[in-house]
């Protein structure tokens, strides 16, 4: 990307980019510092706290997967403005606390507190995804921030792959009120699907 090119618009898309880079990095390393063994025997304590392990993965996993959509979102973008950058700000939001309700997850899946734990992270990610919407639709298109040299069938795939998001999140949220290890098993579905769908988009 030239020197002209991420300096179009009112902020250089470079800078954009190296602040998003270093939310998600944070996001991401803050997950680890959750999965605590303290309890003895060491043996059975690193059994028993495996909501821990599987909470860290799903949404490293999670975090990452945004990460790519958010970094091939900017290398369309030709150029901000400010309704773009606000958005981008709210959406980073939900990306930071995303290790809040990860930790809440974790310690409280197997308990009475699991129904408002599951709830608390399904409601995370589904704002996360109509952030990540908000941000595509209106942000970038609607303001017509596109590179013109943009490929219709790209901006077509994107399209299609983040309009289910909201209501899968939404729909698992409500699961939570039935069966939260039910609806913590969707997120995970939904989490690894978004990552092989991201596989093969990156491959048409």
């Amino acid at each position: 990307m030239s020197d002209a090119h991420e300096h179009r618009g009112i902020f250089p898309v470079r800078r954009v980019e190296a602040f998003a880079d270093g939310v998600f990095a944070i996001a991401a390393t803050l997950l680890i510092l959750d999965v605590v063994a303290t309890g003895s025997p060491l043996s059975e304590e690193l059994i028993r706290i495996w909501p821990s392990y599987a909470a860290y993965v799903v949404t490293f996993v999670l975090i990452g997967v945004a990460w790519v959509n958010h970094g091939t979102l900017l290398g369309l973008v030709d150029k901000t403005d400010r309704t773009f950058l606000i958005l981008n700000i709210f959406l980073l939001t939900t990306i930071a606390f995303l290790p809040f309700p990860t930790r809440l997850l974790a310690a409280h899946l197997l308990d009475e507190d699991a129904e408002a734990a599951t709830l608390a992270y399904g409601l995370t990610l589904l704002v996360t995804s109509l952030l990540f919407n908000a941000l595509w639709f209106y942000g970038v298109l609607r303001r017509g921030l596109l590179s013109p040299d943009v490929d219709e069938h790209v901006v077509q795939g994107i399209s299609r792959s983040y309009v289910p998001g909201p209501f899968i999140f939404i729909g698992a949220s409500a699961v939570a009120l039935v069966s939260p290890l039910v609806s913590a098993a969707i997120f995970t579905l939904a989490t690894f699907f978004y990552l092989v769908e991201s596989s093969l988009f990156a491959r048409r």
